[in-house]
């Protein structure tokens, strides 16, 4: 007896019907079957599950004679299937990466309830994916399983049924089915919920449902959408039937008042022989099934309500016309008002730039407006610390104003302030580019920081790349790089690169990066404290997962199934996943108890400080954790479509700053077998920082500021890789600590030892 049952009913579905199959038949889990229902579709679905079904003996085809709908075919599969949990799936939507595994494991932490209700993300037609709405009411905390009275919220999140997993003998002595016509989950659902003696959530998205799809049922207009009516009928009826459940009909009133109203105002399900019909239809469902109770209705439900209520579908109409005509107003004045301020903006930015530039006074961004970090942050504090004369400032969005230093000024892009500072601090920092409008005026000091040591292919050498160039203007790239006064390098190989692809009358300064300053000062005190903060517990091996972002992709896609790594692994393993700031978005496993989330964290050193070893593919961050002296491991799965795409300076595989793993698999070896702090890594990672790390020693930023703005030419000098003494990591420090506690044998130590 299979763990689950996937059932999946297929009705004209055949271009997306490999891409769900396949999405249940490579999960990490394998417990399962897949009851795949052909619904008698015309096309070539029946074609595409006996050909799945012939590969994969987990597939169990299961053929119509008539085209019944959905909630039949979905009836299909449930009296064929065997698995102790039945989850459901359209023939056009997904499961995500890990979805059964974590299903699974939640099942099994909240004591096999009735339901266990997972989230989901919508999908557009461009395929863009937003998490749905009401994702708050599947929160993990507190007490699971629980009782439907004790989360009221379930029954407003959406009434599907594939965002849920049933357990087969509920469902078997509940009698549960599901309705004929459209819209068939509505009462499945409720009388799923409401009849479930115990419920438990699972904070993770797990099914993407593809909406608006051509050809779906609720996306064409047509009578069925009638069929409303009738499901709301056998929810009442049901409720009717059981006096116990009564106080559920406030809610569930509720909900069916939103529902009707949101298919009678939704641009394309109604014919318009059929928009006067359905709203008097409305108001007789009103009125026979109208329960009062439940609070007070917020002002734009109490008005649908009483629209509904008196069948005043002219007039409910008009409104939402008159609705749409004065947001459309508001629109355009917006758009006037920006207009005008704009040009006021630009009238002062003339202004500001025929004013003297101002010698005390200097403007630092990173990554285009996000908060204090990388390179241009360790200069801001240097600049404070060795030139306090000079007055800095910070461009940053609002959201992330909190990670500016008290003693900094923080710019709004966009602001009067922001171009008075571009017109006339003297020196201007970044890792990027500044505003497209900018002026770079005689006297003005422009430092190109960067924002790491260059693998993948940039700046001119993405002319031959156009994945990754995208819509780049090369002739603006080179005008850009023609404004920079100085770029900063870590070593002979950035210089090399940077002074190709990016030309200019620049001069590199070859001092290290300032961001790694931090590695060489920071003490085993702050390591400590950082990993407190970050909830890693004490004696773990953090990994800090941090791959780079895909240019040939939308959205982040996980190349690692996080909590199966984790599963392998054992309990002493926990992993800081760090998407990438190009495609944010939690990484695969983010949320499981040993998967921490830190895409928010303001720094990417302090992670690096919090970790023991890192696992990336192609970013940069690598040359910056080579200064730790910390183990690294590669995990490149796609080097061909990467290389394809982007391209590299050279070979990672033939010159790596540690093990590289092709798999997922040979990435959990490398670590169960201890290959990632071997004696082997630890040459690798050698020859790598001499290479790529000559003068990170800690005094980066400081060599920067007294050459540029102090104006000296003896600078300190570099200290030499072998002398430096970068923090341990907390793993390495309790294991010294747990050597020294042991006695020691007389003899030298062997392998076994």
């Amino acid at each position: 007896m299979p763990r689950f049952s996937v059932i999946v009913p297929a009705y004209k579905v055949q271009a997306y019907l490999h891409a769900c199959l396949e999405s249940v038949l490579t999960q990490s889990y394998g417990d399962f079957e897949l009851v795949a229902v052909d619904d008698a579709s015309p096309d070539a679905c029946g074609a595409i599950l006996d050909e799945v079904a012939a590969r994969d003996p987990r597939v169990r085809p299961l053929r119509l004679r008539e085209n019944a709908g959905p909630g039949p075919a979905r009836n299909a599969g449930k009296e064929v299937a065997a698995g102790d949990y039945l989850l459901f799936l359209d023939g056009d939507d997904t499961l995500t990466p890990g979805a059964l595994r974590a299903i699974a494991d939640r099942l099994k932490e909240t004591g096999e309830p009735d339901v266990l209700v997972h989230d989901f993300a919508r999908a557009d037609r461009t395929g863009v994916q937003v998490r749905n709405e009401l994702a708050a009411q599947l929160t993990e905390r507190g007490p699971a399983p629980f009782r439907l009275v004790d989360r009221p919220g379930l029954l407003r999140v959406s009434p599907v049924a594939w965002n849920k997993a049933y357990r087969r003998e509920f469902v078997e002595r509940e009698g549960l089915a599901f309705p004929p016509g459209c819209y068939e989950d509505t009462p499945w659902t409720a009388q799923a919920l409401m009849a479930a003696e115990s419920i438990a959530t699972l904070d993770r998205v797990c099914v993407v449902h593809r909406q608006h799809r051509h050809g779906a049922l609720l996306s064409a207009p047509g009578e069925r959408h009638f069929d409303l009516f009738e499901q709301y009928d056998r929810v009442f009826a049901y409720l009717d039937a059981r006096p116990g459940l009564a106080q559920w009909r406030p809610v569930l009133f509720r909900g069916m008042v939103d529902r009707l109203t949101t298919a009678f105002t939704a641009p394309g399900p109604l014919p318009g022989g059929n928009r006067s019909e359905f709203p008097r239809r409305a108001r007789a469902h009103y009125r026979r099934h109208r329960t009062p109770g439940g609070g007070p209705l917020p002002p734009r439900a109490r008005l649908r309500h009483v629209l509904v209520r008196r069948g005043a579908h002219r007039t409910y109409r008009a409104l939402l016309l008159g609705g749409r005509l004065a947001r459309a107003a508001a629109r355009l004045a917006a758009r006037l008002g920006r207009a005008l301020g704009s040009s006021a903006l630009r009238l002062h930015y003339r202004v500001q730039l025929r004013l003297p530039v101002r010698e005390d006074r200097a403007v630092f961004a990173a990554y285009g407006g996000r908060g204090h970090s990388c390179n241009p942050g360790a200069l801001e504090a240097a600049f404070r610390e060795l030139a306090p004369h000079i007055r800095t400032a910070w461009i940053t969005r609002p959201e992330h104003h909190h990670t500016v230093p008290p003693a900094t000024r923080r710019l709004t892009p966009g602001t009067a302030a922001y171009w008075t500072a571009l017109a006339r601090s003297k020196y201007l920092v970044n890792n990027g580019d500044f505003d497209r409008a900018l002026v770079k005026r005689p006297g003005q000091v422009f430092v190109q920081t960067q924002a790491g040591t260059p693998l993948k292919h940039m700046g001119l050498d993405l002319r031959d790349r156009p994945a990754a160039a995208r819509d780049t203007d090369f002739g603006r790239l080179v005008a850009n790089a023609g404004t920079w006064d100085y770029v900063l390098s870590a070593n002979r190989h950035t210089t090399l690169t940077w002074e190709r692809v990016y030309p200019g009358g620049h001069t590199t300064l070859e001092y290290g990066y300032p961001r790694n300053d931090v590695f060489q000062r920071a003490t085993s005190a702050d390591v400590t404290r950082l990993r407190e903060s970050l909830g890693i517990p004490a004696g773990s091996v953090a990994i800090l997962y941090a791959p780079t972002y895909r240019d040939h992709r939308i959205t982040p896609v996980a190349a690692l199934d996080l909590e199966r790594v984790l599963r392998r692994l054992g309990p002493r393993f926990v992993i800081l996943a760090r998407p990438h700031h190009a495609q944010p978005g939690r990484l695969g496993g983010a949320g499981a108890t040993r998967v921490i989330d830190v895409g928010d964290h303001p720094s990417v050193e302090k992670l690096c400080l919090a970790s023991d070893a890192l696992v990336t593919d192609y970013s940069s961050l690598m040359f910056d954790y080579a200064n730790l002296d910390r183990p690294i491991v590669i995990h490149a799965d796609d080097r061909e479509a990467y290389e394809a795409v982007r391209g590299t300076y050279f070979d990672l595989r033939a010159f790596p700053p540690g093990a590289v793993a092709r798999s997922e698999d040979e990435l959990i070896d490398i670590f169960a077998t201890g290959h990632w702090r071997g004696s082997r890594s630890a040459q690798l990672r050698a020859a790598f920082r001499e290479r790529f790390c000559p003068y990170d020693d800690g005094r980066a930023a400081e060599r920067v500021v007294r050459r540029v703005v102090l104006g000296e030419t003896d600078l300190p000098p570099v200290v030499p890789l072998e002398e430096r003494r970068p923090v341990p990591s907390a793993a390495a420090v309790f294991a010294h600590a747990r050597l020294a506690s042991v006695p020691q044998p007389a003899g030298p130590l062997t392998l076994a030892d």
